[in-house]
């Protein structure tokens, strides 16, 4: 498929996420930001301001990863010259795909719902994400909120804690995923039909679409306490935990019977070869006993003595890695993208998650990302208005 002009609306993480997946791939993607609010400091997409400052006053550092080589210009779209104006654009540079992730409440008072902008190009394909999708136009979303609602938390943390959230931003990110690959579905599509496409993202939905190993058991008789929160332990396959060594922890997956029967052949683990752990329900019933059983034996040793044992076995077993510690993993740091700010220093960005040719292309380094309304006066020229006409589109604040 041929790169793409995407224009979106965005702000905040789950749309910029996915249309970050779009810039992989060598895609033109122009975000479009609101002019300046009368009283606000502030200016455009409210997370530019969050972190730590990087770069000028509008560039902070939760902002920067998933805004990398766009474009970005600002349009007061609250006036019909604004919405004239962005019509032009995907008029005049055949924008592909349009996203947003506004309240829809307000897509028609701005002059971007789906029926008023494919009639300027038909074969626009449209992408919307929100909280409860088009049917529940009032609703905001926030990551947060939707791993509450969509019971997430219920089953996130210990057993006798509260309830928490997921540590990445699951919500966010699954929404962006689905966005990204409905898009590229809609635009194969189009290649046959000639025609766009609506695309109605809830957050919600796609949420509870991961729980698939949760919801169903509800109806085959599992009850919900089995369901619940649980640590670090798995609720179906003994034993998966995170045990205490003698310098800190590791982590260890048990995930069939024909594992725990090579796990038990290593003679430091031979203590527990017992008749009712050989299968995974006698595992089952006697779990609690079986994990005190091994954490006293993990206890004893430093981790990298426990991880050699496990590979010997063949168990799936991993150390805690601290968060600082992960962009120096191997498989991370020889694909991990790059970009440099403005006063020359090196960021080191997650690696996508399956590599394409167009970042083999520009060897993994990505434009930085930009500054409030940085590329307004380029894009409009582009699209063929006058230095005098954007002077007063400035002027009279359509543009910022």
């Amino acid at each position: 498929m041929k790169p793409q002009v995407v224009l979106s609306l965005e702000q905040a993480l789950t749309l910029t996420y996915a249309t970050l997946r779009f810039v992989h791939l060598g895609w033109r993607v122009i975000r479009v930001e609101p002019t300046p609010m009368e009283g606000r400091k502030s200016k455009g997409d409210p997370n530019r301001y969050i972190g730590r400052q990087v770069a000028g006053e509008d560039r902070h550092s939760y902002f920067v990863a998933p805004n990398l080589g766009k474009e970005a210009i600002a349009i007061d779209l609250k006036q019909a010259e604004g919405q004239a104006l962005l019509k032009r654009i995907i008029k005049e540079l055949q924008v592909d795909v349009f996203c947003t992730n506004t309240l829809p409440a307000r897509h028609k008072q701005l002059g971007i719902d789906y029926e008023g902008l494919c009639q300027e190009k038909k074969d626009l394909v449209w992408c919307c994400i929100s909280a409860l999708g088009l049917a529940h136009p009032d609703v905001p979303g926030y990551d947060p909120v939707i791993q509450a609602l969509c019971g997430y938390m219920d089953i996130t943390g210990h057993a006798d804690g509260p309830p928490l959230q997921c540590g990445p931003p699951l919500a966010d990110l699954k929404a962006g995923d689905e966005a990204f690959i409905q898009i590229i579905l809609a635009l194969m599509e189009r290649q046959e039909t000639g025609k766009g496409k609506q695309i109605d993202i809830s957050m919600a939905q796609v949420a509870v679409s991961w729980l698939h190993t949760f919801l169903p058991m509800l109806d085959m008789d599992s009850p919900p306490s089995e369901l619940k929160r649980s640590g670090n332990e798995h609720r179906q396959f003994i034993p998966v935990n995170a045990y205490r060594t003698k310098d800190g922890f590791i982590y260890m997956a048990i995930g069939s019977d024909a594992q725990w029967s090579r796990f038990i052949k290593q003679p430091l683990f031979a203590p527990l070869d017992e008749e009712r752990f050989t299968t995974n329900e006698g595992r089952r019933k006697d779990k609690t006993e079986l994990h005190k059983s091994i954490k006293a034996i993990t206890q004893q040793h430093p981790s990298d003595k426990i991880a050699n044992v496990l590979a010997e076995a063949g168990i799936p077993h991993s150390p805690i890695t601290p968060i600082e510690d992960v962009p120096d993993l191997p498989f991370v740091s020889s694909n991990a993208l790059r970009t440099t700010t403005p006063d020359g220093r090196a960021v080191r960005l997650p690696p996508p998650a399956v590599e394409t040719d167009y970042l083999r292309q520009i060897k993994g380094t990505l434009p930085f990302a930009p500054a409030y309304g940085e590329h307004t006066d380029t894009i409009l020229k582009e699209v063929g208005l006058s230095p005098p006409e954007i002077a007063s589109l400035r002027e009279r604040g359509i543009v910022a």
